[in-house]
């Protein structure tokens, strides 16, 4: 749940910023939800590189897949670097399209461990589904913004 926490709080203040600024960066809602959305990757990636919640990740790797450590850093390291292309104005677009393509390709690890009882266990599946939909959703609004 904190991820969702990060970029709706993230999101609201930095639009809130740029509604006071004006004119600034931050003064639309794409480049607003760009800043949370980065906010966001930024806490979720480090527990591809932290413990426990490394462990529980690579737990998450379904077994058919090789070599689950290394397939969990290199999502951490797609993370971060999503996060740093959405801030940067040049590849915003294309990061967004490659987090969305990330946050599908990663979700049946999610349906797996909630059926498996595995890994990272914050919430039932239906409201984990949810959450990754405002994901993906945020990622929409930094393309269509």
């Amino acid at each position: 749940m904190a991820p969702l926490v990060v970029l709706a709080a993230v999101t609201a203040l930095a639009r809130l910023i740029g509604r006071l600024i004006g004119g600034g960066w931050l003064d639309s809602w794409a480049h607003a939800t760009a800043l949370g959305l980065a906010m966001m990757l930024a806490l979720t990636a480090s527990a591809h590189f932290l413990q426990p919640r490394r462990d529980a990740l690579i737990a998450m790797v379904p077994p058919r897949l090789p070599n689950p450590a290394a397939l969990v850093t290199l999502t951490g390291v797609l993370e971060v670097a999503g996060a740093i292309g959405l801030l940067i104005p040049a590849t915003a677009d294309l990061a967004a399209v490659c987090l969305i393509a990330l946050l599908l390709a990663l979700f049946p690890a999610n349906v797996r461990a909630a059926r498996a009882d595995l890994g990272i266990k914050t919430m039932p599946l239906p409201l984990r589904t949810l959450v990754q939909v405002v994901f993906v959703g945020a990622c929409v609004i930094v393309l269509v913004g």
